[in-house]
């Protein structure tokens, strides 16, 4: 699909991308909006004055089927703003689903899309996505929240999309940031903004732990059958189709954290409702990379407790599966009798969630394999990881550039060391483990030029450390929106030398070290 950017007038430019995107509703299959009142609730957009585009993914509107230079259109900030949702009929009009889930633990009860607004689907190349304005105003699930997002955390969530995205991690993308001057008070007054995200689903554990604690089977089936049909129709011809969905979301949840802990990534916020049944980083907030290694690393300020911490990762994710297993006992066990089903669905339930650990660990370990240029299989690989990770530690040694700088060794000789030594204060301890490494090296078929190049294949050299994102949010309040641009252009390569762009995979400055992000990011 695609908008004409060659419309004349600004009124006709909003018409034919206010139609466009009507035809969205319309469109054949088994869309979330078409499940009906149950789970959302149709709303416009609230007023976003004098709106501007401050980034834009030109990868991303591809996906989409959009055509090249549509953000310099006129109307292009009117529409991602959701200023034309205000033209469309009550039945077209956007929405914003209902959740429930568990915040930090706690039961929070419903929760919902308080400041987001899905547009409904675009489908181009034999896919399908949805589209959601993030910061789009009020909405029934709010709360005491005004529905907006700043300027600050928007252009971080559009960074770390196309970050993750070019990680290879599965992700939410961002087709771009509208801003505007009007006024939005967190913890100072800020400027909003609104993110136009996109994913072939926003469904989270939340959305079927609200109709379990409601006790609305009906629309805790339909909300299953539509992911199945959806994402996995191969689990319809599974014994219970049901449980083999539990057992994509474990697998998938599994896969996400090995991800997410191979670059040190934390998410900040893992409560259940933002978790993606699809198993996509989801919800960028309070997020971080680490600079120096903290197997504690808490990316959070408002965290205080440390639950979702770098080393809990994890756990809580498992944990968070067994919020959603609960949340679909009532649809598994279909194919036992009456009296033992509850019982049957329970035991089933418990073993699939138990290849959370057998999925995870193991892919765990050939990823670190992989970072470490280790082809074959050793007895004693897991520990040698372990003792790196645990130097790494004691040293607060850079953990991006750690990994990266380790291509530089040599199997034969220390002539290598020194980019990787010189991260550790403590260089005896690092030597020690730099021997035994380099024997590791001598029983690998590789010669060192080989095992540099795979390792610069999964070690990135470039990632969004929080300093470069500051950066770039500090000029954008002042209107100049080239470091967004080029900071994006940069973390779409992370794993290329970009010489050009040293300065980008340098230590964090001084003044990093006192950047705080909570909830309210």
């Amino acid at each position: 699909m695609s908008f004409s950017p060659s419309i004349a007038g600004l009124s006709g430019l909003l018409s034919a991308f206010s139609e466009a995107l009507l035809a969205l509703f319309t469109s054949p299959g088994n869309a979330f909006a078409q499940l009906g009142s149950t789970f959302l609730t149709r709303l416009p957009a609230a007023p976003l004055s004098a709106p501007y585009t401050v980034g834009f993914s030109a990868e991303t509107a591809a996906l989409l089927g959009l055509e090249a230079g549509i953000q310099n259109d006129p109307g292009f900030a009117e529409l991602f703003s959701g200023n034309v949702t205000r033209e469309w009929p009550n039945r077209t009009l956007p929405y914003a689903s209902v959740y429930s889930g568990h915040q930090f633990g706690v039961w929070a009860g419903q929760l919902g899309d308080g400041r987001a607004l899905g547009l409904g689907e675009i489908a181009h190349n034999g896919e399908r996505y949805e589209l959601q304005l993030k910061g789009a105003g009020r909405t029934p699930y709010s709360r005491m929240g005004d529905g907006r997002a700043v300027l600050r955390s928007s252009i971080r969530e559009f960074l770390c999309s196309e970050a993750m995205y070019h990680l290879g991690i599965p992700t939410t993308r961002a087709l771009c940031v509208i801003g505007s001057d009007q006024p939005v008070r967190r913890e100072e007054v800020e400027t909003a903004a609104v993110v136009t995200r996109v994913a072939p689903s926003f469904v989270r554990f939340g959305h079927f732990e609200h109709f379990y604690a409601n006790d609305n089977t009906e629309a805790l089936r339909a909300l299953a059958d539509h992911v199945i049909e959806r994402f996995y129709p191969h689990c319809r011809d599974a014994e219970d189709p049901y449980l083999a969905l539990l057992n994509e979301a474990v697998f998938s949840s599994a896969d996400l954290m090995v991800e997410w802990q191979a670059v040190g990534f934390c998410h900040g916020v893992m409560n259940t409702d933002n978790m993606s049944i699809l198993g996509l980083t989801i919800d960028y907030g309070p997020f971080g990379f680490m600079d120096g290694f903290d197997a504690g690393y808490i990316c959070n300020h408002s965290d205080s407790q440390g639950r979702y911490s770098y080393k809990m990762q994890p756990q809580i994710a498992y944990w968070n599966l067994f919020c959603l297993a609960q949340s679909l006992l009532p649809l598994l066990g279909e194919q036992y009798e009456e009296s033992v089903r509850a019982d049957k669905a329970i035991e089933d339930a418990q073993r699939v969630l138990g290849g959370f650990k057998d999925r995870f660990v193991p892919a765990l370990e050939w990823r670190m394999r992989a970072k470490l240029g280790l082809e074959m299989e050793r007895d004693g690989d897991d520990a040698l990881v372990n003792r790196l990770f645990e130097v790494m530690h004691a040293n607060r040694a850079d953990f991006t550039l750690t990994f990266r700088n380790l291509a530089r060794m040599s199997k034969h000789d220390a002539s290598g060391d020194g980019p990787v030594r010189d991260l550790f204060l403590d260089r005896a301890a690092f030597d020690a483990w730099a021997n035994d490494y380099r024997a590791r090296l001598s029983e690998e078929t590789r010669d060192d030029a080989a095992r540099a190049i795979a390792m610069n294949r999964v070690n990135p050299k470039f990632v969004l450390r929080n300093h470069l994102a500051e950066t770039a949010i500090r000029r954008a309040k002042g209107k100049n929106f080239s470091e967004v641009e080029r900071l994006a252009a940069v973390l779409r390569h992370p794993f290329d030398e970009q010489p050009e762009n040293e300065a980008y995979a340098a230590l964090p400055p001084d003044w990093a070290s006192s950047l705080e992000v909570s909830c309210s990011s």
